[in-house]
């Protein structure tokens, strides 16, 4: 994979109530990605970015809302998140600072 491509697949780890409760579970985590990212792409990036071994990748679509705003109706982006689950021992921290 391109070096340039890692940078651009993953956006950011996507942080709210029900992304701890899966990374407490059941190993895996959350990040949100490009949404013309493919699995096994997604899978190489968490691979060489954090230097985790990958069991599997699962990749679901958000649409965006609509919503009602003064000047009319509006929509919200879409979103495409990654639940990337992790090999037995592995492990991502992103609350560590160094």
């Amino acid at each position: 994979m391109n070096p340039e491509r890692i940078y651009k697949v993953l956006l950011g780890p996507h942080i709210s109530e029900k992304a701890t409760i899966v990374a407490e579970g059941s190993e895996q985590v959350v990040f949100r990605v490009a949404s013309d990212a493919t699995k096994p792409e997604i899978k190489e990036a968490v691979e060489q970015l954090f230097n985790v071994k990958v069991a599997g990748v699962n990749v679901l679509n958000i649409k965006g809302k609509t919503k009602r705003t003064m000047r009319g109706m509006g929509k919200r982006n879409d979103v495409r998140k990654a639940y990337v689950r992790l090999a037995e021992g592995s492990e991502i921290d992103f609350l560590a600072g160094e």
